[in-house]
């Protein structure tokens, strides 16, 4: 089955994932419901880069561990590092040229119930309030 080909809406970010991906799924996060992505878990060692590094954009929230990314040309998101595992992105299964994302089941993820941890968050993000 592997590699899989992704990218961004323009093509000036270009990746491959060289997993099997046997899951999707969505996550009820704030951020998550906004951008509306179907994701799976990819391990770092299998997620390369190959075309547009320098064209990805970075953003943080809240506990600034994880990391999503998107494309600073189209705004498409492809991948993020997760929160919840370090060593892994959740790839968004939309942004894979050679994949049917209808092909794997999809399960809800829990991503309201995270704990907040910025003092400054907005009141609209939901999770249990950690000072």
């Amino acid at each position: 089955m592997p590699p899989y080909h992704g990218s961004c809406h323009c093509g000036a970010v270009r990746f491959t994932v060289e997993s099997e991906i046997a899951e999707g799924y969505t996550c009820d996060c704030s951020l998550c419901r906004k951008k509306n992505a179907l994701m799976a878990n990819v391990h770092e060692s299998k997620l390369t880069i190959t075309v547009g590094e320098e064209k990805l954009g970075l953003y943080q929230w809240n506990a600034r561990i994880a990391k999503h990314y998107f494309c600073t040309v189209c705004g498409i998101y492809p991948f993020h590092k997760k929160r919840s595992m370090p060593d892994h992105y959740g790839v968004n299964l939309n942004t894979l040229d050679d994949f049917d994302p209808k092909s794997v089941p999809v399960r809800a993820a829990d991503g309201k119930d995270m704990p907040i941890v910025d003092s400054n968050a907005r009141g609209i993000w939901p999770g249990p309030r950690v000072r």
